[in-house]
């Protein structure tokens, strides 16, 4: 492709602000997606969800500026991690600090991994098969919650309303171009939102008694509290947290072809297991690079890494805006899981993508080493609570995790189960 932009060119002033408003469009409605749904499960308070938001836009700001300016320094966006949410979610009836904890240990052991050269050796566990499956199980884990996001009250009408609006957004898909076809989830969920409102009334983050400006130190930072199952179910997370953000590098590699990637995406790992180390101590959810990005360059033409910083500075007065969180955050919960539906059938495409793009044809074992974790994972995410509350307290976190067991079972059946075939086949 043919950039207006390349990686290290410097825009006109006024284009770089352009530019990173059109970044920011798409980070934020990703922001309160995800914190609206991880913050609900830690917090019943409005103005609590509120906080938790302001503290997310502060990561994810603080996170974007070290990975551009001295991590991987490719123009890729930063977001919250959907697979961290898995964690937190299969981690419900547990103490938020104990999942906090744990996010800040797995943060610290990918820093650490990235730093002696470990994780290269790691990366040879999660053959195409296995990231497939780490794709795939993102999707389909998260269906439990929403399905709760898209069948809250009224019940049939909001389900109705949340179907169509994920198939509205299927046919803009299909029918854009450009950077509206890039900012898609931005105008779905004001639509959304606003004929959701007209249907159903009834606001769920008040933004009109929220300050103006405020700041978010209040619980600035989560008691330390160790739980051996809990850090055990985010550690799988974690692993898969390590193959999306090499992924996203990859991707751009594909794109941009720079100079000296290995150093960029070993740079990149380091930054952002920090930032998730950041993340667990102010307790929040931690950071990851988005593969969207892609997107949103061809959309626009500009691949500039330094238009990204005009986002983070964007990012970090948001963050310290209770009124445009509350504002922004005032969203329906039909409206988040239906644009959360769409984001994870992004997810299942390229999990396929990735399953069977250097395969000419697929053979059983393909089904089958994918197939048995899918099926795993999904029916250990709709198990009822009282079969969750018979397992032994202590493994309960990772065998009630649909998704720290699908990978699990990804690893034994690539790995051991196929393990011979697959060298005699070769």
């Amino acid at each position: 492709m043919e950039f207006r932009y390349g990686l290290d060119d410097h825009p006109p002033l006024w284009q770089r602000w352009l530019y990173g408003l059109q970044w920011f469009a798409v980070t934020v409605p990703i922001i309160v997606i995800i914190g609206r749904v991880t913050g609900g499960l830690h917090f019943t308070s409005p103005g609590d969800q509120v906080v938790y938001l302001q503290k997310l836009s502060f990561v994810m700001a603080a996170a974007l500026l070290l990975q551009v300016l001295a991590g991987h320094r490719l123009p890729l966006i930063t977001g919250p991690s959907t697979v961290l949410l898995i964690g937190a979610v299969a981690s419900r009836g547990y103490a938020p600090q104990a999942v906090y904890t744990a996010i800040l240990c797995g943060g610290l052991l990918l820093t650490l991994l990235s730093i002696t050269g470990l994780f290269g050796h790691l990366r040879r566990l999660f053959t195409p098969r296995v990231v497939a499956v780490v794709l795939l199980l993102i999707a389909f884990t998260l269906t439990p919650t929403i399905l709760q996001l898209m069948t809250g009250p009224p019940g049939a009408a909001n389900f109705a309303f949340g179907l169509a609006l994920v198939l509205a957004m299927f046919a803009m898909h299909r029918l854009l171009k450009g950077v509206w076809k890039a900012t898609l989830i931005v105008w779905a969920m004001a639509g959304g939102a606003l004929i959701a409102h007209l249907l159903f009334p009834a606001a769920e983050i008040p933004a009109a008694s929220a300050a103006l400006f405020a700041g978010f130190f209040r619980g600035l930072s989560v008691e330390l509290a160790f739980d051996g199952g809990v850090l055990a179910s985010f550690l799988f997370c974690y692993a898969a947290l390590a193959v999306n953000d090499l992924g996203s590098m990859q991707s751009m590699n594909e794109l941009l072809k720079p100079a000296g990637m290995d150093r960029r995406i070993r740079n990149g790992v380091i930054v952002t297991g920090l930032t998730n180390a950041a993340s667990g101590l102010l307790g929040v959810i931690g950071p990851v690079n988005y593969s969207l990005s892609l997107g949103v360059i061809a959309a626009t033409g500009c691949a500039s890494r330094f238009t990204l910083p005009a986002t983070a500075a964007m990012l970090l007065v948001l963050s310290f805006s209770p009124a445009l969180i509350a504002l922004i955050g005032d969203v329906p919960s039909v409206v988040i899981g239906a644009v959360l539906l769409y984001i994870v059938c992004t997810q299942v495409a390229a999990g396929l993508v990735v399953a069977f793009e250097a395969r000419r044809e697929i053979r059983m074992e393909d089904g089958l080493v994918i197939g048995l974790p899918i099926l795993l994972g999904t029916i250990i995410a709709f198990l009822p609570q009282e079969v969750l509350q018979a397992f032994p307290g202590g493994l309960r976190p990772v065998l009630g995790n649909g998704f720290a067991m699908g990978v699990t079972a990804a690893l034994l059946m690539e790995h051991l189960v196929f393990a011979d075939k697959e060298r005699s086949s070769s």
